[in-house]
């Protein structure tokens, strides 16, 4: 090779370099004034710089794609419905797209794939069908991800539609509402745990910081929204799931499935939420189910068909086999909570409570038992005081209880705040504390055994 075909070859590679070289700076620079732009929400400015590298160089950095994300976000708000808010959303969606296509291990495919879902559906862009397979795909692959209150009933709603279109078995929408109310209670009980500490923390006295009041806030509201979605969701699945569709349609599948140890499990689940169990399918359900595999929901079942035949012992008995081999935490809620009311409804006040506690270990967000216990010590107030202040006092620790109840779960908190006022209404009055300034707490006796403190005037 001569000397001149070397000099050439040399050439082209320091141009080449400095080609690369040139366009990194390039990249760079005009990075760096889009993003400045982007973090001041000067969208103007930093559009036409943050889209020459999100075209040019896409890998240079994930912060093209967040600040695009936000710039598209912002559009979109301003924008009028119809044609103007589809042209962003479809934008949006090729946004996000290609953020997993250069940054994978940035995107959250629970998140990128319900928002897609959610934004098509708001848009009427796609199919429902199209529409539902998104959120399918940030469901089966990314559950966890997938949590936001307005998106879960998207997706329920749709395979609802799909199902009265004759798109999707009604055995699609028993199984996808069991996940859907599974994952609900999960993300309710996480947060109703925290509210429930910071709540406590709150009355026994200590000031909470600005960070615990915001997040005492904010789960508040989080809890809210699920309330609503679930109770969206039992009002979409409707007369889907009452006894006169459950009942044939389990008996037709009983033969075939009746080795099928989730399919016994759920069914008889679902038959014993809607209250089917009077119906002989019921007890062949749970026969078939207790010889295939013995276990807590087996358990659980016997207890109910022997409280039916109102055998209390042996429905107890089974009852607390149940909640022993019960290791899923809110199933095990759901056993305690029976029991609760087996011993309440005999007047066991101190046993009921204390399984109504076990219901709340295992599911903070159990509202209900909160209630059941303030009841239970509004009753006691004759029985539990030794004179009329004291007997009186029994309402401020059934008003605390009953407050709790709508802390935890917001679908409460209207019955909740009505039943603690009345249970106010009967306590001591700013009189009776104003005449009795020695008092600052009051033990309470018998089954209730607990301290309230006076409140100040």
């Amino acid at each position: 090779m001569n000397t001149k075909v070397l000099f050439t070859i040399a050439a082209g590679l320091v141009l080449g370099t400095s080609s690369v070289s040139a366009q990194a700076t390039d990249c760079a620079t005009t990075a760096s004034i889009a993003y400045e732009h982007a973090k001041v929400k000067n969208w103007e400015a930093a559009e036409a710089p943050l889209w020459k590298v999100r075209k040019e160089c896409p890998t240079h950095s994930v912060a093209t794609f967040q600040f695009g994300k936000k710039l598209l976000e912002a559009k979109y708000k301003k924008a009028a419905a119809g044609t103007a808010k589809t042209t962003i959303a479809n934008e949006m969606i090729a946004l996000w797209k290609e953020r997993q296509q250069y940054f994978p291990a940035k995107v959250k495919l629970g998140d990128m794939h319900s928002d897609i879902g959610q934004i098509m559906y708001d848009n009427k862009i796609g199919t429902k069908e199209s529409q539902f397979a998104e959120f399918n795909k940030a469901w089966t692959e990314d559950k966890k991800n997938f949590s936001s209150p307005k998106k879960v009933y998207t997706y329920f709603y749709l395979l609802v539609e799909l199902q009265a279109a004759g798109k999707k078995e009604l055995q699609d929408v028993f199984d996808l509402y069991d996940g859907v109310i599974e994952k609900i209670e999960d993300e309710e009980s996480k947060k109703a745990k925290i509210v429930s500490e910071l709540t406590e923390k709150e009355e026994s006295g200590a000031a909470l910081s600005s960070k615990e009041k915001k997040r005492l806030k904010t789960y508040d509201k989080i809890l809210n929204n699920y309330s609503k979605v679930k109770a969206g969701v039992n009002q979409k699945l409707g007369e889907l799931a009452d006894c006169k569709n459950l009942i044939p349609l389990y008996n037709g599948q009983f033969e075939s499935k009746k080795s099928d140890i989730n399919w016994l499990k759920s069914a008889a689940s679902r038959m014993s939420a809607k209250e089917c169990t009077d119906d002989p399918l019921f007890f062949k359900m749970v026969e078939a189910l207790h010889k295939a595999d013995p276990s807590a929901k087996s358990a659980l079942y016997l207890g109910i068909l022997a409280l039916k035949d109102k055998n209390t012992s042996k429905a107890l008995e089974y009852y607390n086999q149940s909640a022993q081999l019960e290791t899923k935490a809110s199933d095990k809620a759901k056993v305690y909570y029976k029991i609760a009311e087996v011993y309440r409804k005999r007047g066991s006040y101190s046993k009921a409570r204390a399984n109504y506690k076990k219901a709340l270990a295992n599911k903070p967000s159990l509202g209900q038992a909160y209630l059941k216990i303030a009841n239970m010590v509004a009753k006691s107030a004759n029985d539990c005081g030794t004179d009329v202040f004291s007997k009186r006092a029994v309402y401020w620790l059934a008003e605390r209880y009953a407050l709790k109840a709508g802390k935890v779960d917001a679908s409460l908190k209207k019955t909740a705040a009505g039943t603690a006022a009345n249970y106010r209404a009967k306590a001591p009055s700013k009189t009776d504390i104003f005449n009795n300034p020695e008092i600052k707490s009051v033990k309470i006796g018998c089954w209730i055994g607990e301290t309230v403190k006076v409140p100040k005037l």
